[in-house]
């Protein structure tokens, strides 16, 4: 267990007073990480199997230990399973379960020779999720309402166009208000690294008051949730703040539609309101921002003849760094030397555990792992023991230095504590930056050549009067209605907050406007007088500039990661 501490004869386990333990059980309980089979304890402390299976059993009786097989997450569970397997030390138990593993293997390789025989693929699926129930007396197919990646199947596709786009000079040109957005963005982070440290050093005094050594663990369940009780507040606190500050920047007309500005005329306010060097956790170096190009084909992409639209801005994240980035990229040693210009030095990474939301499925994990980097297990399901650098939470102490805290590792290596704080600090910001100020109307927001903000509506969900119409010819005209009082554009996207994501609306559709009305009952039995946020969407199906050989149009972005050299100390962009 990573929360599971024993020093001088007595097991401490975070919000428990100390329990004594005998010698032969400390022994046991020494060489129980996760790497030795009952067997090769015993062998260690020349011991009988019998005897030592004993002893593991009291100690997982009392939660010292967890007895079961943990696979860990990863891009591949299946190669982890299979090294897992092969280390049984039983013959006849290996072979037995690597027969049953090679049987879903086999089912694997056969979907994936399918191709886009839709027919021999519907086979070979079908297949594959009859053998996984058998062997394992388990759904194929997650459920609607699980927690995490509800109804994710067995396996699933990933595929890189073969398509390339060259882009001229002048786009970068076009780029230059977003260092107005990442400035104000590091500075939001600023504010909410400054309130978590603060949370945090409150509730370090209070477990060090008797004068004892306080470890990672111990912090991490008495902030619990992660990073801290208090965070949604805190985050809402510095949003809040940061709206506030873009008003004064921008000094919007209160009735406009359409708003132009430049940089020129920004900057200085900007710097103003924002200007600070990078102080948050490691990740916050990173900001990154989707791009979206209007183009009327991609020979004006080449030429820079182009206009952009900023569509999210992913504050501390390296979105390159997910898992199907990573490993479909045709360089992925390029990627990992890249992260090392951005961390010279070994970095402190929390394991995420298997159990998360969506946005941390196997496909957007972060994956740019290196061998010098240290890894922490908050929680007893999330690590690889055998994993070089692995350290459990309850092995490091937090110590203040020169005022900070920190995150002290066993062979002395001391990281920023909030780093271990890193995924969680990194999810409660990583959707929240906004230069759009509150209001039932915002106006389209250019800056030189780039949208930062499209036009967008904040609409009371019970006044959604067609949602509840039976007829759907009747609603859709209500909802056309509906569209024509807000003066709403065709295509739109919705964000509610009752939908995981925001949702797209062609109000021409029959199909998108029952959608929309399902989303506004959901909303509205939960409480009528939320509100739904309706954007326009840019750039529109017509302004797509990639396509195929067939002359099809898809909509595309490009996404780009700003480091902060504020932080890293270099000189290059």
């Amino acid at each position: 267990m990573s929360f599971v501490r024993c020093e001088g004869g007595t097991v401490r386990v975070p919000g428990r007073p100390a329990q004594p333990i005998g010698e032969l059980q400390q022994a046991v309980l020494r060489l129980c990480d996760g790497t030795r089979h009952t067997a090769a304890i015993a062998a260690d402390l020349d011991l009988e199997p019998d005897e030592v299976a004993g002893v593991v059993a009291e100690l997982a009786r009392r939660r010292w230990v967890a007895q079961r097989l943990e696979v860990p997450a990863a891009t591949h569970p299946d190669l982890a399973l299979r090294r897992i397997l092969e280390r049984v030390p039983d013959e006849t138990a290996r072979d037995r379960a690597l027969a049953k593993l090679a049987v879903l293997e086999r089912g694997r390789d056969a979907v994936r020779d399918a191709g886009t025989d839709a027919a021999a693929l519907t086979a070979a699926i079908g297949a594959l999720e009859a053998d996984f129930a058998a062997l394992t007396d388990s759904e194929a197919q997650r459920a609607k309402g699980a927690r995490t990646a509800p109804c994710r199947g067995l396996v699933y596709s990933d595929a890189r166009r073969a398509a390339t786009a060259t882009a001229g000079p002048a786009l970068l040109e076009h780029l230059e208000p977003l260092q107005l957005c990442l400035t104000a963005a590091r500075w939001m982070t600023n504010r909410f690294a400054d309130a978590i440290r603060a949370r945090l050093r409150t509730v370090h005094d209070r477990l060090s008051a008797d004068g004892g050594p306080v470890d990672l663990a111990t912090l991490w369940m008495h902030t619990l949730p992660s990073p801290h009780p208090d965070a949604g507040d805190l985050i809402d606190t510095a949003q809040a703040e940061l709206r506030a500050k873009w008003a004064r920047v921008l000094d919007l007309p209160s009735d406009a539609r359409r708003v132009r500005l430049t940089t020129a005329e920004l900057a200085d306010r900007v710097r103003q309101e924002f200007a600070e060097p990078g102080d948050g956790w490691s990740l916050a170096r990173y900001i990154s921002p989707d791009v979206l190009v209007v183009a009327d084909d991609a020979d004006a992409l080449a030429r820079g003849d182009v206009d952009l639209v900023l569509g999210e801005m992913h504050c501390a994240l390296n979105t390159m760094g997910a898992s199907l980035f990573v490993h479909q990229h045709p360089d992925r040693d390029r990627l990992l030397a890249e992260t090392t210009r951005d961390f010279p030095g070994p970095r402190l990474l929390p394991t995420l555990p298997k159990e998360l939301p969506l946005r941390w499925s196997t496909r957007s994990r972060p994956s740019l792992d290196r061998p010098q980097d240290h890894y922490v297990t908050l929680v007893d399901q999330t690590g690889d023991p055998h994993r070089p650098n692995s350290v459990p939470s309850a092995d490091v102490r937090v110590e203040d230095r020169d005022g900070r805290l920190t995150a002290v590792l066993p062979d002395g290596t001391v990281h920023d504590v909030l780093d271990a704080y890193a995924n969680t600090l990194t999810q409660r910001v990583m959707d929240r930056f906004t230069l759009r100020p509150e209001g039932e109307h915002t106006p389209r927001i250019t800056i030189d050549r780039m949208t930062v903000a499209r036009e967008t509506w904040q609409l009371r969900v019970g006044e959604v009067d067609f949602a509840d119409e039976k007829s759907e010819a009747t609603r859709f005209v209500r909802a056309r209605h509906w569209q024509r009082r807000h003066d709403l554009p065709r295509f739109v996207f919705v964000v509610s907050p009752a939908e995981p994501r925001p949702f797209y609306v062609d109000f021409d559709s029959p199909v998108y406007v029952t959608i929309l009305a399902k989303a506004a009952r959901r909303l509205a039995r939960k409480d009528p007088d939320a509100r739904l946020k309706v954007s326009e969407m840019l750039p529109t199906p017509e302004q797509a500039w990639l396509t195929d050989a067939d002359g099809h149009r898809y909509t595309s972005e490009l996404r780009f990661v700003a480091v902060d050299l504020t932080v890293t100390g270099t000189r290059e962009a």
